[in-house]
């Protein structure tokens, strides 16, 4: 399984333009999704992925960050906090 290096690229640096805390959940691991070192390891497509969004921007952050993950056809659900 190889990661999908613009995803991850795209993903961290869209996840940076907000102040909220944006954390992906895959399986039992937790990763902020602002770290492309935590996304190296744990982005494949194969897999399915909670996103959870806390903060001041978090209507905003869900919104682009659902965006970014359908582009690059990742199966995600954001989980309505």
């Amino acid at each position: 399984m190889s990661s999908n290096n613009a995803a991850i690229v795209d993903i961290a640096q869209t996840a940076s333009q907000f102040n909220s805390s944006i954390v992906l959940q895959a399986e039992n691991k937790y990763i902020d999704v602002k770290s492309i070192l935590g996304l190296f390891t744990t982005l494949v497509s194969s897999q399915s992925y909670e996103l959870h969004v806390h903060g001041a921007d978090a209507e905003e952050a869900k919104k682009a960050m659902s965006e970014v993950f359908a582009k690059h056809g990742l199966n995600f659900t954001v989980v309505a906090e």
